[in-house]
């Protein structure tokens, strides 16, 4: 018995046919696909969503000085002349920032193996590189997905059949989050 579907397709294909997926499902909250990718993609999800919850409030605050250039009213930094240099001025910023523990550092490595980088688009920019940012798929999911499965012991995702699919008759699914 084989320990995962082939889907049809060569390894590097069925690899990057289920992280994008996957990310998808986390980013969306949903996803329809067929029901053999949907249960492949159930179990990475569910894997990704367990080490999040696993390792959800594993980390320390720490408070920092850290070094800032001061910057004038345009966003240009400001710079005086030292020994007829110019020199940019400093000013020294308390920062308070996480330390991820090693076992949470693992973890987010982990998944960093899995997810692909999400860019949101901004509606008014669609086609557009301007106002474009880049969204930390898995920040996200230590702060938001992980404290909303922090009592439940598994079964994070959900499938539902919505009928044959028209041109291949593929059972077609709505694989989302509980």
């Amino acid at each position: 018995m084989a320990k995962y579907r082939k889907l049809g397709r060569t390894a590097d294909q069925r690899k990057a046919l289920l992280r994008n997926q996957v990310t998808n499902l986390l980013y969306h909250g949903k996803i329809v696909t067929t029901e053999s990718k949907a249960k492949e993609v159930r179990k990475i999800a569910e894997s990704l969503i367990a080490m999040a919850v696993r390792e959800r409030d594993n980390f320390e605050t720490v408070t920092i000085t850290a070094k800032v250039p001061r910057k004038d009213e345009n966003g240009k930094r400001v710079k005086e002349v030292v020994d007829g240099k110019k020199v940019t001025v400093y000013d020294e910023v308390q920062k308070e920032i996480k330390k991820d523990a090693p076992s949470r550092l693992h973890a987010r490595r982990q998944m960093l193996k899995v997810l692909y980088p999400v860019k949101e688009v901004p509606v008014a920019a669609a086609g557009k590189k301007k106002n474009t940012k880049e969204v930390d798929m898995v920040e996200k999911l230590f702060t938001e997905v992980a404290p909303k499965y922090a009592d439940r012991n598994g079964g994070y995702t959900r499938i539902i059949k919505i009928g044959p699919r028209k041109g291949d008759a593929a059972m077609e699914v709505v694989l989302e989050l509980v």
